[in-house]
């Protein structure tokens, strides 16, 4: 028989009332929704069925974790992009080095960055390390960043960029972890694209931060422009800490901010009460065991690695203007509209996602990578048509945020596996790409840059098991979901309760529409 809403302890009703869990009514609202009606509902962050003290607490906590998620993240991509732009900028000249070092370089960052992930999430999981542990490694990893500045031979470098690794390890990760504490729904995905444009812009500044300061600051203070750069990344990176100690509350159960109120915490954590967001338990063995034995982490880390491995040429379309002949202007240039596509694809697709259901909006992603892919592929094609190929990898920008978003839907009623799931999948999508680059994409040799022989297949088969591994996941919680909705243990009576009395489960609302 249908299910009636209101057994479900009141989650519907109270969801719908309260705007908690937007993506229950997902498929409903875009039937009814226009085009003034979609626009409206991209920038409708704040929704006007919210009671007033949930808007103002969404306010305040947009204000504190989004501000500086997006600023703490953008530094990381300066402190994490800007040896490539040091070494092309005199650091390989003034220190006498060869292409191999870079490589070096970036083995010492990604190493530590692998080893520290799952720890450092496990650590965000703990209410009273939350609120204070990534301000605190953005102060060690700036001074980090001072100190290459001062470096005297390659050795040093080697080792800073081993601890920068080591301090930025639980920054993506870990702020994923922090919004689907405090978010749900709807929410939860429009903030996660917002912040993740970060990734794109920090990336695009490093490369005109080099330029500025290669072009004005060379031989000041007696230094070249290189060592510059790290000076100016330091800079930003100091002050973004401070900020977070100041207002970065951690999450629901970590000591409260003063900006928030015991009617806030209150708030917050009733409203991760009603989206089914389990509070923080132990750290034991257990939570290893029950990990393992469940299909979230093997799926999101087979959806992770592959989305790593597939983007790794993606950011190379330099090397294929080079080998056309065009200007060192063009060939700087020409690449930032993917980073333009990048970003608007990683705000606009997420917000959608939040409206339509996530599989569609990954499908279309997908499509315009496996498309490009193709292209990359055949080779041959006219150069307008690889222009638009290089273009649509941009696109890509979405599947990130989407992706873990839906982690943290999907595994909201256990903290701990969701902190070592996220964990575990930046682990090993970067534990991929510390050596299989050296084997599908080589930069030299016939099957070189960037024609890419072997790498472009093997991207083309990884967006396919990327975008395969998404609907799997969103078909098997779906069935999961399907399994909870069932209220009767015994014979139904006329009024369709057992004795008398219903028989109440609680079913996750916010994402069987969506999915």
């Amino acid at each position: 028989m249908p299910l009636p809403e209101e057994v479900f302890t009141g989650e519907l009703s109270d969801t719908r009332r309260q705007g908690l869990g937007n993506m229950s009514d997902s498929d409903l609202k875009t039937r009814k929704l226009g085009a003034w009606g979609l626009f409206k509902e991209v920038f409708n962050w704040y929704p006007s069925n919210y009671p007033t003290n949930e808007r103002k607490l969404l306010f305040k906590l947009d204000l504190s974790i989004l501000v500086f998620a997006c600023l703490c993240f953008f530094v990381k991509y300066l402190d994490q992009t800007n040896i490539s732009n040091a070494y092309v900028s005199g650091l390989k000249e003034d220190f006498s080095l060869n292409g191999n070092q870079l490589n070096y370089f970036n083995v010492c960052y990604y190493t530590a960055y692998v080893v520290f992930q799952v720890p450092g999430l496990l650590l965000m999981s703990r209410p009273t390390l939350a609120r204070w542990l990534l301000p605190s490694l953005e102060i060690l990893w700036g001074i980090c960043t001072f100190a290459q500045s001062r470096v005297t031979n390659v050795s040093q470098l080697y080792a800073l960029r081993f601890l920068v690794g080591m301090f930025e390890a639980p920054v993506f990760a870990g702020t994923h972890f922090i919004l689907g504490s405090w978010y749900s729904g709807a929410e939860l995905f429009k903030r996660a694209g917002t912040w993740f444009i970060c990734n794109a812009l920090g990336t695009m500044v490093s490369g005109y931060l080099q330029s500025a300061a290669y072009t004005n600051l060379s031989g000041v203070g007696g230094m070249p422009g290189w060592k510059w750069l790290f000076i100016i990344d330091g800079i930003f990176t100091i002050p973004v800490a401070i900020i977070g100690f100041l207002v970065f509350p951690g999450i629901p159960d970590s000591p409260r901010p003063f900006f928030l109120s015991e009617d806030d915490i209150t708030l917050a954590k009733d409203r991760a009460r009603r989206a089914n967001i389990r509070r923080p338990g132990r750290m034991t063995l257990d939570v290893f065991k029950r990990t393992l034995k469940r299909w979230h982490i093997w799926v999101f880390i087979l959806c992770y690695a592959c989305m790593i491995m597939s983007s790794y040429p993606t950011s190379y379309m330099n090397l294929w203007l080079e080998a056309e002949g065009y200007s060192v202007p063009q060939v700087n240039k020409l690449p930032t509209v993917t980073y333009a596509i990048n970003i608007v694809a990683s705000w606009l697709g997420t917000t959608l996602a939040a409206i339509y259901p996530s599989w569609l909006i990954y499908t279309i992603a997908s499509t315009c990578c496996l498309f490009s892919s193709l292209c990359m592929i055949i080779w041959n094609i006219p150069k307008a048509l690889k222009f638009v190929a290089w273009y649509l990898f941009g696109a890509a920008g979405c599947t990130s945020p989407i992706l873990y978003s839906t982690v943290n839907t999907i595994v909201k009623d256990d903290s701990e596996e969701r902190a070592l799931i996220m964990g575990s999948m930046m682990t090993f999508g970067y534990s991929f790409q510390i050596w299989v680059p050296l084997l599908l994409f080589p930069t030299a040799g016939p099957d070189g840059a960037p024609r890419w022989r072997k790498g472009w297949p093997a991207a083309f088969a990884f967006f396919f098991l990327l975008w395969a591994g998404f609907i799997a996941a969103t078909l098997i919680y779906r069935r999961e979901q399907k399994a909870k909705e069932v209220l009767y243990k015994g014979p139904e009576t006329e009024s369709g309760t057992e004795d008398g009395e219903p028989i109440v489960v609680e079913v996750d609302s916010s994402v069987k529409d969506r999915t």
